[in-house]
């Protein structure tokens, strides 16, 4: 178990989520990374998925930088957190267009106005745009704004996504085997069809990211974005003030805390999409790398040992974090995607057409790690700057 990550109130393994939904029907095809049902129209060539994620509390974040600066841009882009996080489960699958996307909003309306919720819902409409210009269409069916300041101190932004797609363009992550090579496509850097650099931070972690690198100055000031069951001593123990600077490297440039913290989660989608016209049978698994971090392959396949040997370096973001001193090198794989959020799963032979995918975006990919057979449970073994951790 994640002991920083627990500490703060989260869990990065959600090993009790997963005993709660352990006997539920894995659907179709059970090594999915998102659950395929029946074609709701009826057609058994076609079939669905319908996924439910949002942008976590990084919105604790957008809100301390617009009480801080005024800033309302914060707020416009948790949109596209909220629904890359649902595209890019289902790109997992294979589903590269025909998305219906529907927004829940629930906040507390004596901090958060409807200015907020303008940015908001604007993000929705502007991400939307820009997908559907890289082909990418996305259908926004409406949503809900709920105001329910007795559960939410700021504020919430979920969203729902829908697919149809034929069942032979289904990719099933239980067809990763060993013998295949792990293609992981970088987090930060700037892709061609992103306004500004990425530090890589997605949106998974931000508890812990926010809580291990943000001053005490924000517990004081802002107590109702974070919960009162946290050890006080565990609340905002970082030494960075938003406006603070990050330093460059690994294609990142010189970033503030603040914005380093709430770059938009990346989307993968219009690379995979041309990775799969290129040819779906040569892909054995996707893997989007969010809860769980660099673990997150343990639950796909079986008898398989991933092994990952040649990772990105590391973004300035995840260096900060780990400098804080608060949290172990171990769990910050199990925590962060620490530099790489997509993994493709094939044959080496494939790899290079893959790299050049994500090469005609600006998007650095690269061969970092294979799959071999073990017994027993599926295990997870990191090898970086000269260390070994098993998992």
């Amino acid at each position: 178990m994640s002991d920083a990550y627990l500490s703060l109130g989260a869990s990065s393994e959600k090993t009790d989520v997963k005993r709660a939904i352990e006997k539920i029907d894995r659907g179709l095809f059970a090594g999915a990374f998102c659950k395929i049902i029946d074609d709701p129209a009826g057609d058994p060539n076609w079939c669905a998925a319908l996924h439910a994620d949002g942008a976590g509390t990084k919105s604790a974040l957008a809100y301390i930088k617009h009480r801080e600066t005024g800033d309302f841009s914060a707020y416009y882009d948790l949109a596209q957190d909220s629904v890359v996080m649902n595209l890019d489960d289902l790109i997992c699958v294979g589903a590269t267009g025909g998305f219906v996307m529907s927004n829940t909003i629930g906040r507390n309306a004596h901090r958060v106005d409807g200015n907020a919720i303008k940015a908001i819902i604007e993000g929705y409409v502007g991400f939307i745009k820009k997908m559907g210009e890289l082909e990418i269409d996305i259908t926004m069916s409406g949503g809900e704004t709920a105001d329910v300041g007795d559960l939410v101190s700021t504020l919430i932004v979920d969203s729902t996504v829908f697919v149809r797609m034929r069942r032979s363009d289904v990719i099933d992550c239980g067809n990763i085997r060993p013998g295949d090579v792990i293609v992981g496509f970088s987090s930060s850097g700037q892709a061609s069809y992103e306004d500004k650099p990425n530090s890589g931070i997605g949106s998974n972690g931000l508890t812990a990211a926010r809580h291990l690198l943000l001053s005490k100055y924000y517990a004081e000031k802002y107590p109702e974005t974070y919960s009162n069951t946290i050890d006080p001593s565990k609340v905002y123990g970082g030494k960075y003030r938003i406006m603070d600077k990050l330093p460059a490297g690994a294609g990142v440039p010189e970033m503030t805390v603040g914005d380093a913290l709430l770059s938009p989660t990346r989307t993968y989608a219009p690379i995979v999409r041309d990775i799969l016209a290129e040819g779906r049978s040569r892909i054995h698994g996707i893997i989007h790398c969010t809860g769980g971090g660099q673990l997150k392959c343990r639950a796909f396949g079986r008898g398989l040992h991933y092994v990952k040997d040649n990772l990105f370096d590391t973004p300035p973001l995840f260096l900060a974090i780990a400098e804080s001193g608060a949290i172990s090198p171990r769990e910050m794989f199990s925590v962060f995607n620490m530099g790489h959020r997509l993994e493709i799963y094939c044959e080496e032979k494939d790899a290079p057409s893959l790299i050049a995918a994500a090469a005609r975006y600006g998007v650095a990919a690269k061969i970092v790690g294979y799959v071999e057979r073990t017994e027993g449970e599926n295990r997870v073994t990191i090898k970086k700057d000269g260390k070994t951790y098993e998992y």
